[in-house]
């Protein structure tokens, strides 16, 4: 059988080399295909802005006495006696002013006259009485006579009872002619005057108890909600600019005044000598503004296995991540956050359903996040 004859071709050793480089350009191509490229995707972010301070609050306001009496008669009359100015110390018992008693005393006279009369109408009738119970007794008048004249006896002691009380009356009315101060302090106002016939209650004279000072300002509507009592605050005064106390909201008016639109606000402050009644004061205080939300915009709010979230840029790696949020509501300008999120977070505001966990994203160029941090922020 005819077999063919097989012919060895000798490989040089160039060709050898050539063959090796070959080959490894073929399996480089190779890898090149399979490795995957890496998708950066660019994406639309705002920042998360640091709330800051809270606005510091001034007002302007006068120091009072916590307590003012004003002091008035408890009778009408003609004043004919002042005793006190503007200024004076006064203490308990001092007599302040004076209207005319004449009326009065004469009140008490005729109140007396009344008491005396009475008090014979009620012998009278005791005798009545006894003469009718002995009449009675003998058979010689009525049973019906002897209880008319024990309903006699008994009107007759309802009348002095009467009098008394009215001559009672009559004597305090004219002790109510001087009017007295009932505690220590310094008369700050006189609103009447020796000559001038004032009514029951009208006030005469205005006192400030010693003791605790306060100072008075007026909030408006928009500032009020930041006084609450027992708020601590801090009190200067314009005629020594190193006299600063330490100041404690006391009262808070729970009406505006009609003609200012503006709530009335009593500051306690402590005892100094330094501060006296009508001083100038100011009241500084941050008002301690609560936590607000974090505003974001719509298009950056997902959801998650029923979950709200937002994709949140990791600076350091340049990946997004979900985060799951609080949402409180929802207003005109986007999405109110109340948790899940902190000042500098950076959130993806665009593009959220490309979004996947780790994917690396590209970012504004650092000058251009800077700006528009300034411009985008989420103000808490």
């Amino acid at each position: 059988m005819f077999s063919p004859k097989v012919t060895r071709v000798p490989i040089s050793l160039p060709s050898m080399v050539m063959l090796m480089a070959l080959g490894l350009v073929l399996s480089g191509c190779s890898e090149e295909k399979v490795e995957t490229k890496e998708i950066v995707r660019p994406v639309k972010v705002v920042v998360v802005a640091d709330a800051g301070e809270a606005p510091k609050l001034e007002y302007s306001g006068s120091v009072k006495a916590r307590t003012e009496m004003n002091l008035g008669f408890r009778v009408a009359g003609k004043i004919t006696e002042r005793r006190v100015n503007i200024g004076d110390r006064v203490q308990p018992g001092d007599l302040l002013a004076r209207i005319d008693p004449t009326d009065y005393q004469l009140a008490v006279k005729s109140a007396q006259a009344n008491l005396v009369a009475a008090e014979k109408q009620v012998e009278t009738a005791g005798l009545a009485k006894a003469r009718a119970e002995q009449l009675f007794a003998k058979n010689v008048t009525s049973k019906s006579q002897l209880e008319e004249a024990a309903l006699a006896q008994e009107q007759a002691v309802s009348t002095r009872d009467a009098a008394i009380a009215s001559l009672d009356q009559a004597v305090n009315q004219v002790r109510y002619t001087d009017l007295t101060s009932e505690q220590s302090g310094i008369v700050t106002a006189v609103n009447a005057d020796i000559g001038q016939v004032i009514g029951a209650g009208s006030p005469v004279v205005a006192v400030a108890v010693d003791g605790e000072k306060e100072a008075e300002i007026a909030v408006p509507e928009m500032d009020i909600a930041k006084f609450r009592p027992g708020q601590a605050v801090t009190a200067r005064f314009w005629s020594d600019e190193g006299l600063v106390l330490d100041g404690k909201v006391r009262e808070v008016a729970g009406s505006a005044d009609r003609q200012s639109r503006t709530f009335a606000v009593r500051v306690s402050l402590p005892n100094d000598q330094r501060v006296l009644l009508g001083m100038t004061a100011t009241i500084e205080t941050t008002g301690e503004v609560g936590r607000r939300p974090i505003s974001v915009p719509l298009s950056a709010l997902s959801e998650k296995e029923g979950r709200k979230i937002v994709w949140v840029v990791k600076r350091e790696t340049g990946t997004v991540h979900a985060r799951e949020i609080a949402v409180a509501d929802f207003s005109g300008d986007g999405v109110n956050v109340m948790q899940g999120l902190q000042p500098g977070d950076i959130v993806v505001a665009a593009g959220t359903q490309f979004m996947s966990e780790n994917l690396k994203v590209k970012l504004p160029a650092t000058e251009a996040l800077s700006a528009r941090a300034e411009t985008d922020q989420i103000i808490r």
